[in-house]
């Protein structure tokens, strides 16, 4: 049996976020561009992964939650901000800046697949001709 040659990316090659914080809780909203690109997000992007990715900081536990309707996946991580904003020691304190360190994750995908969902056309708000392709 042979398998499809594996290429290894990171989650800003097929997707978007959006990320916030509430007390000591960062909230992310991970969106692909396409429907071919949510069914990796979907598959590879799970809540032990975005622990993992988080694991030298992140002593809480990560809530996920798929969202197809919007092909997104919803990320919380609990105990994320040492405290809360006011008593984290680290430069950026907020969840605002963490949607591009979420970005950063890499997955393994296969090459056709990744094709694909970048070859698709974007899902957006955004009207088709746009600049946002």
């Amino acid at each position: 049996m042979t398998t499809a040659p594996l290429v290894t990316i990171p989650l800003a090659r097929i997707a978007h976020a959006r990320s916030g914080d509430k007390a000591d809780w960062v909230d992310f909203g991970l969106f692909a561009w396409n429907e071919a690109g949510y069914r990796l997000l979907a598959r590879e992007v799970t809540a032990a992964n975005v622990q993992a990715h988080f694991a030298p900081w992140l002593p809480g536990q990560v809530d996920a939650w798929p969202m197809p309707n919007i092909l997104a996946l919803k990320f919380v991580l609990h105990g994320a901000l040492q405290g809360g904003g006011a008593r984290n020691l680290r430069l950026d304190n907020l969840g605002k800046a963490m949607g591009a360190a979420l970005l950063r994750l890499e997955i393994d995908v296969g090459a056709e697949e990744l094709e694909q969902a970048q070859k698709s056309p974007r899902k957006g708000w955004w009207p088709q001709g746009s600049a946002q392709t």
